[in-house]
């Protein structure tokens, strides 16, 4: 038995243009992330300044467009002048969000080089959790003010005579949470927020500046907490965060491939939340979305380190299944659907730590099964989302009602002349017939179906297998007088490109 669904593209109606930093991520001090991830003096493809070429390529090949750090719940505890100057003056510390001790040797402008050789952005963090608006104002000093004052001067004498210019950063970390240090109510964080945000804009008027939401949809304080921040902080703030993981640990794959519509709903309700403070402001700015943590977490529930003050343990090295892969892809296309409010977005994490690439200290890489999604997604998701009319059949779950079984976007990029169309199939036993209506374009011709699928929903990538789960070209799709007929293998994940002629 095949299932069909029928989806109709018209270029004429769009969505919103995709901000390339949809497709960012996350580096923090935890685990294995920064120290055996992309650090590693001594690793066979060691650069000069320690960082591992391996992993630069498998990060380069994403084309990841920004990268959040140093955290996450370690910034709430850091001193970022700890991470300045001669490595061999840097402190080592007690670091109290992972109960690990954090040597230092690499901060903020090491993290800078590293960016620059990744070919990315810096998401930067400052700590509003131990530390405030005096500490705020100097680390955008340090970082971005050219010369001739106390911080830009001491960050030319550690070598770094241009300044970075980081263009945006993160006003602290899950504020709301109970976990993080120095917690506050939202009247608190809001009133904090305010005047940190104020006093570095001072400093570098060309900022933009990145609000902490809730630290999930699930926590007691969720919508109020937004309503009392952005009532506190709307003006001086362009973004407001959220943060998401999911996981299939109740052993409920269509229930965990439904979850999309649970990232669907937490993005509608934070966006409206947005509006209502905007009109009792009676503003003219609107406030924009940044998902700056979201992922697939199996072990979101587990404690830190078993054995404390370790340098750089492994922590949530979580193995990655070809169902999560199928997850994650759906958690790419609903982020596109949301374009028009979501403008940065950030895998969490990048490497070791519930990551996409996984390294051996001293030995190989591999790549997950959750990397090609986003890997095809960062690569062929830019330019504008279109409007798609999608008819599917639906199913029910534990925890949703009328899941479609299609789960599908379409982003067009004018200035290549190419449609793309990704497209999840969630029937976990049945292959799906898709005809795609796509007239609106004049001509349209065939450049490739990827797919990515597996006959065992469980399947892992690892060192000694790490290709058991990768894409290959050649899925089944033709076109046919402006139509595209294609064939999803049950339980897949599809790109389907399409070049078209421009009238």
């Amino acid at each position: 038995m095949t299932i069909r669904s029928n989806m109709l593209i018209d270029k004429h109606y769009a969505v919103s243009a995709v901000d390339p930093r949809i497709y960012g991520s996350f580096i923090e001090h935890l685990g294995r992330a920064v120290y055996g991830g992309i650090y590693e003096p001594g690793h066979p493809t060691a650069e000069a300044d320690g960082f591992r070429r391996d992993a630069l390529e498998a990060i380069k090949a994403l084309k990841v467009p920004i990268v959040r750090y140093p955290g996450g719940n370690f910034v709430s505890g850091y001193n970022w002048e700890d991470g300045v100057g001669p490595k061999s003056e840097r402190k080592r510390k007690l670091e109290l969000a992972w109960w690990t001790t954090e040597t230092n040797e690499v901060g903020t402008n090491d993290f800078a080089e590293w960016a620059k050789l990744a070919g990315t952005e810096v998401m930067m963090a400052v700590n509003l959790g131990t530390r405030g608006v005096d500490d705020a104002r100097n680390f955008v000093e340090y970082c971005n003010h050219p010369s001739g004052s106390y911080w830009s001067d001491l960050r030319i004498s550690h070598g770094y005579r241009k300044p970075h210019r980081f263009k945006t950063w993160c006003l602290g970390n899950e504020m709301d949470g109970p976990w993080q240090i120095g917690a506050k109510t939202a009247v608190e964080y809001g009133r904090l927020a305010n005047e940190a945000a104020k006093v570095m804009r001072w400093v570098d008027p060309s900022i933009e500046l990145v609000a902490c939401g809730s630290s999930s949809r699930g926590i007691s304080t969720f919508a109020e907490w937004e309503a009392t921040v952005l009532d506190l902080a709307y003006e001086q703030v362009d973004y407001l965060s959220l943060h998401a993981y999911y996981n299939n640990n109740e052993g409920d794959t269509g229930n965990f491939l439904a979850s999309s519509l649970d990232l669907d709903q937490f993005i509608a309700s934070v966006t409206s939340i947005c509006d209502y403070v905007q009109a009792k402001k009676r503003s003219k700015k609107k406030i924009m979305l940044s998902l700056d943590e979201w992922n697939v977490w199996h072990t979101i529930g587990s404690s830190r380190a078993s054995e404390r003050w370790q340098v750089a343990p492994p922590e949530f090295e979580d193995v990655y299944t070809f169902e999560d892969a199928l997850a994650v892809g759906c958690y790419l296309i609903t982020m596109l659907k949301h374009s028009d409010r979501v403008k940065m977005a950030c895998l969490a994490q990048l490497i070791n730590t519930i990551a996409p690439i996984m390294t051996e200290t001293g030995g190989s890489l591999w790549l997950q099964t959750t990397y090609y999604p986003f890997l095809h997604a960062s690569n062929f998701g830019r330019g504008t989302v279109l409007q798609s009319i999608v008819d599917s059949p639906k199913y029910d779950t534990k925890d949703f009602t009328d899941v479609p079984y299609l789960e599908s976007v379409s982003v067009f990029d004018e200035e290549q002349g190419v449609l793309t169309i990704f497209a999840v199939n969630r029937h976990l036993e049945e292959p799906m017939e898709l005809n795609v209506d796509v007239r609106s374009f004049e001509e349209v011709r065939l450049i490739e179906h990827i797919v990515l699928e597996s006959d065992d929903l469980k399947a892992v990538n690892t060192k000694t297998e790490p290709n058991r789960v990768a894409p290959r070209s050649g899925g089944q799709s033709k076109v046919d007088k402006g139509r595209v007929h294609s064939v999803l293998s049950r339980a897949s994940w599809n790109v389907i490109r399409l070049e078209t002629t421009r009238i």
